[in-house]
Order: structure tokens, then sequence, then C-alpha cells
């Protein structure tokens, strides 16, 4: 029997990537032959850092994990080169995964990571981190790809998972999160990476299953419970309808597991709800069971002709209706836009504004985004988003009449960023 090397395994825990890296150390605790690998979630650099040290010190080998977006991509290649720098000699095994490192796996590696993960990732890490035991070549493992000589070589794609296989978190580490509901989406969004990398499919997690993860959430004295979903009204179908059954299964199910004092948030941040969904019988169950008072609901643009060449699958008019149903059934609407979307000219800035303007008027609060051209999405390769200045003069006042939040002014630069970065398309 060949003896299990200590093995440590530190996580860079940090926003956006904690939501990955929640799911994935459950997945490595559940796993009895990884017991004995150590989890560790540094949320500052100097922490991360001083953790691989005193790791490495005490003779295990270190696996260093990164998760990321493209947006924050270039902010974890900057940490990684940073803690590389002040390593001092010691071994450490860097590695990277999540939807920037699947859409662009060879600017990724080029950024020093030793290996990335190419796809879903729970069985890929707990396949490396037994290799990494049993003292063999973590560069074998299925699902992850290096460099050799300068090269790409990727030995396939991680294997996609049947999410009641896994814990939605690390419970035993008390790394308590969202509990995943749904992984994957029908609706391919042209601008979205998540349908692209998980599928254009719904899997969801099962009613019993959630309930007995909440159950795990409450007892750890935790009184809130919060979901992760692309569209939290499509949980229990696998096309564009609603089982509305099927949501207030699972809301009565989680509600019950909660007791007496615990708090439901559906709907609402990690959970949007599309706009077509809003409706009096949805609202009837939501009002019924969560303790949200807003909903995120994603319009996206206020143009016709932009809602259909992005695909959303709905018109302006529905936003509108969900907006007008939200605000009548005791919701605030969050309503999600994206500005700069590929394709759009002055006119259809200006009916995006103006819907905005006339949302914020029907008692909806609008969310601003700047159009990010993401890898592994169909609009890869279009213009980053800009907001000329008359438009950012109308934003301007509907955000400083409390009507407008969100991070648009930042994101220009992200995107701008990402459009640097990216390389031309293989062959």
């Amino acid at each position: 029997m060949v003896p299990h090397r200590p093995v440590s395994l530190v996580l860079s825990y940090q926003y956006p990537g904690k939501y990955a890296f929640t799911v994935l150390a459950g997945a490595v605790e559940s796993d009895p032959a990884l017991a004995d690998v150590k989890l560790f979630f540094p949320r500052e650099r100097e922490t991360l850092l001083a953790t691989l040290k005193e790791r490495h010190d005490a003779g295990d080998t270190v696996v260093a994990a990164w998760s990321f977006y493209s947006a924050s991509f270039a902010a974890s290649a900057e940490e990684l080169a940073w803690v590389r720098e002040r390593l001092e000699g010691r071994s450490v095994l860097c590695i990277a995964g999540g939807v920037h490192a699947t859409a662009e796996p060879l600017q990724t590696l080029q950024a020093g990571f030793d290996l990335i993960a190419i796809g879903e990732g729970e069985h890929s890490l707990r396949e490396l981190l037994g290799r990494v035991q049993r003292g063999e070549e973590p560069r074998d493992t299925h699902g992850v790809a290096h460099l050799k000589d300068g090269k790409l070589v990727q030995h396939g794609r991680g294997e996609g998972v049947k999410l009641d296989d896994f814990p939605p978190f690390a419970a035993r580490n008390a790394m308590f999160g969202a509990i995943e509901i749904t992984r994957g989406c029908i609706y391919a969004c042209r601008f979205c990476q998540t349908p692209f990398m998980s599928k254009a499919r719904f899997r969801h997690r099962s009613v019993a299953n959630v309930a007995h993860w909440a159950r795990e959430l409450r007892q750890s004295g935790r009184r809130d419970i919060r979901f992760i979903t692309p569209t939290s009204m499509s949980y229990g179908t696998g096309d564009e309808t609603m089982n509305l059954a099927a949501v207030e299964e699972l809301l009565a199910a989680v509600r019950e597991a909660m007791a007496p004092d615990g708090r439901i948030y559906y709907g609402t941040f990690p959970s949007e709800v599309r706009p077509e969904h809003v409706t009096p019988e949805a609202l009837a169950v939501l009002k019924r069971y969560v303790h949200n008072d807003n909903l995120i609901i994603g319009g996206q643009s206020g143009s016709e002709r932009i809602l259909q060449s992005t695909r959303r699958g709905h018109d302006v008019e529905t936003v509108v209706r969900a907006t007008r149903l939200a605000v009548e059934g005791g919701f605030v609407p969050n309503v999600d836009f994206i500005l700069g979307l590929p394709g759009e000219e002055a006119d259809d800035v200006a009916a995006t504004v103006a819907l905005m303007e006339r949302l914020a008027e029907l008692g909806a609060r609008v969310h601003g985004h700047t159009f990010m051209p993401l890898p592994g999405t169909p609009f890869r390769d279009a213009p980053p988003g800009r907001v000329d200045a008359e438009t950012q003069t109308k934003l301007d006042r509907l955000a400083s009449q409390g009507r407008l939040y969100g991070h648009w002014k930042q994101q220009v630069a992200l995107a701008e960023g990402i459009a640097q970065r990216r390389r031309p398309r293989a062959g």
C-alpha cells in the first residue's frame, strides 16, 4: 500500500471565486479518500502567503488554488505573481479553474499557473489531490491542462456532475454558503458565460437534498438561506415553462428545515428571475415563503432589436409588465441592464435609458452593467462596452435620485482589459 503524503489545499477565498470554492471544498471533504487533506480559506493575500509558507514548512505538499471569472482574471494573475515572488524557494503547486480558465486555457497557463481545470471541477479536483497524495503526476489528471514546451496539453474536460452527488458547501470546515439548486441554463444569452461553461440545459438539485443541506445550515446556527441558480423560477423544469408546484415544494421543504425562525431569500442575488416568469401566480408563491422584499429581474436592454440579437427570449413589454406586477405584489424590482451591448446604435441606447427611467417611475431600482466581451461566449470578439457622455449624464441623474446603482463605470475599464487580452481563435 502506497503511503499518503500529507497534503494542504489552500484556496484563495475571495469574491467571486469563493462561490466555486465553497462547492469544491465540499467535494473534497466528502471524499473518504481525501479525509487527511487539510483545507484552508485565506481571504487576503498576506494570509494566503503566510499559510502557504507555514504548510510547506510543516512538511505538507501544498496545493494553492484560484477560481475566477474573466473580469477578475487580471487580479488573480497579479496575486499569483505576488505570491510566487515571496515564496522564497518553497515548492507550491498553483492551480486555477473557473469560466475564464475553461474559455482561455493557454492565456491562463501563461499567467503562471501550473495546472488549470477545464469544465466542472468536482471530479477533477478529487482525482488531482489523490494523485498528489500518492506521489503521482498531477498533470495526468482528467480534465486538467498544462504547458509543455510552451504548448497547451489538455486531458479532456471535467465531468459534469449530478448536484445531489456533492454537498453544496464544506460543512465540516464550517464554510457554509448559498445552496446551488440549478446548474446550467437553457437560455444561452449571447453575452453570458454560464450556459457555455455548464451546457445549455438545466440540472436541478432534488428537494430532499436541498432540505437536508438546509437543515445542516440551520444546525450550524445560521438563520438565513440563499440559493444559486441562473433563473430561480425555472426550478424543476427542463424548458422555458415554470413548474410552480416544484418551486413551492422546494420552498415549503426549506421553510420546514429552517424552522422556527429561519429566513428564506429567493429570487434575489444570486438567484435572479426572468421577466416572463414574473406572474401573479409566481409572486403569490414567493410571497408565502420568502423574506426578501426585492426581486432581481433580468431586463438587459430597452431595444427590441438588441433583445432579439442577444437571444434574450423576451420583449420590452414583458420587462415592463414584470416590474408592474412585482410592485403590485409587494416587491421592489431591481432590474438589470447591460450598457454598450454589441450592435447598439444611438436609438437602441436611447430606448434603454428611456426604459430605465420608465421603470424607475413605476417603483423599480435599476442595476447598471457595462458589456464585457467574455471569452467562451458568442460575443467574445465584440468591442468592449462604452457609455457616451450624454448617456452618462442621464445615468448620473438616475443614480443621484437613488434609482440606479451598480459598477457600470468601473466595468468600462474591465471590459477594455478583457478585449486587450483576448487572443485570436485557433485555426
